[in-house]
């Protein structure tokens, strides 16, 4: 496939902070999307949630599902616009490597846990994983991803800089101090197609588990933008159409506008733009990878009611409640008797000479627990069923 001009160009990556031999058959990109996919990490997004914890259906979204959902976007995406395609869908399949579990109601507890410490973020833990806690190679510690890999990682949402009074996440400014990764810049447009193919899946997805749960139905789509007009349009081409076809139907549009909508923005920005290399993608003083204003109003409205109906609703909130007590309960458990934690662990903790470098480890073990595992530990550990929520 020809790459554009603006394009990452597997021959010109900066390369990787361990030096390697080059693959007879890989680029370095699609060496990148390997490791990640063979990775300890990836694994374990099987058993993650997204909103859903991960035993109450076989049907939700899981961290795993939603990341392949990620980069198949970024892959379309990238491909149209001509775009490294690999690189975009390395960015993809690692965005979500950081995340805790339980999802973001995990990590809400496990940053206010270790906020004393130094805080915790999901994004930079991603990176972290990557450059540190995977450790299967005899050379180096992490994945040795190329330095692309590690800034679309690092800065696919935009530029990281410490609002006044604030301090980066700690993986983060660790990472830097290694490997500078030009925070202050905007990343690649493979790195940027990751992030918005995030927001397309997400949306997409989350609108048909919210559907699945009964948390909404079919007529309150009716009421909202995208998804009004979807609905409609299947009704006029197939009426009386049964309700999970219908209902496919109508998120499929949705999905294809949303798509459609981000490599219409961006032929329109790129042609204005005319950018002869990647460096110039990255000087740019916007993302060249948006939304159109009207669908991102439209967007917005959708996510307004998936806030209230979904992510805070009644049934939700409690399932919330019941499972940051299992996090708040492991995390100061683990920082008293460190000596619970698995046998090889116990090099890291023996080398810790604080309490904060004792609460990073702490805080890299319970992130890197699934759902399942987090809920079979507090019960084996304190001896008591997990907290039920009837």
């Amino acid at each position: 496939m020809m790459l554009a001009p603006f394009a990452c160009h597997p021959e010109s990556s900066r390369g990787r902070l361990h030096a390697e031999r080059m693959s007879s058959f890989r680029s370095p990109f699609q060496r990148d999307r390997d490791r990640i996919i063979h990775s300890s990490a990836f694994r374990r997004l099987k058993h993650k949630t997204q909103v859903f914890v991960e035993h109450e259906g076989d049907y939700y979204r899981t961290r795993l599902t939603h990341s392949i959902e990620v980069a198949q976007v970024a892959r379309t995406i990238s491909g149209v616009l001509g775009l490294n395609t690999d690189l975009a869908e390395a960015i993809a399949l690692a965005h979500d490597l950081g995340h805790t579990p339980f999802g973001h109601t995990g990590e809400d507890a496990l940053a206010e846990l270790m906020a004393p410490y130094g805080g915790f973020d999901h994004n930079a833990q991603a990176l972290r994983i990557v450059t540190r806690l995977e450790r299967h190679y005899a050379d180096f510690d992490g994945l040795n991803l190329t330095w692309e890999a590690l800034e679309g990682i690092a800065k696919h949402n935009g530029p990281v800089v410490a609002e006044p009074g604030q301090v980066l996440p700690y993986a983060l400014v660790e990472a830097n101090a290694e490997w500078d990764l030009e925070l202050h810049s905007y990343a690649s447009a493979e790195a940027q197609v990751a992030a918005i193919a995030d927001d397309i899946a997400y949306s997409h997805h989350d609108l048909h588990d919210g559907l699945r749960s009964g948390l909404f139905d079919e007529a309150d789509l009716m009421e909202l933008p995208v998804t009004g007009p979807a609905f409609a349009e299947v009704d006029a081409l197939h009426p009386g159409l049964d309700k999970m076809r219908r209902r496919h139907e109508a998120l499929r549009r949705v999905f294809g506008r949303m798509v459609e909508d981000v490599i219409a923005v961006a032929n329109i920005r790129l042609g204005a733009a005319k950018p002869q290399s990647v460096s110039d993608i990255r000087a740019m003083d916007g993302t060249v990878i948006r939304f159109s204003k009207p669908l991102y109003q439209e967007l917005k409205a959708i996510r307004s009611f998936l806030f209230t109906r979904m992510y805070r609703a009644p049934s939700v909130m409690k399932e919330r409640a019941r499972v940051t007590s299992v996090v708040r309960d492991l995390f100061p458990l683990f920082m008293d008797q460190p000596a619970l934690l698995p046998a090889e662990w116990r090099e890291d903790v023996a080398r810790a000479d604080s309490r904060q470098l004792l609460a990073r480890i702490v805080a890299d073990y319970v992130a890197g627990m699934t759902d399942r595992f987090a809920l079979q530990e507090h019960a084996r550990i304190f001896k008591t069923a997990p907290p039920e929520t009837e």
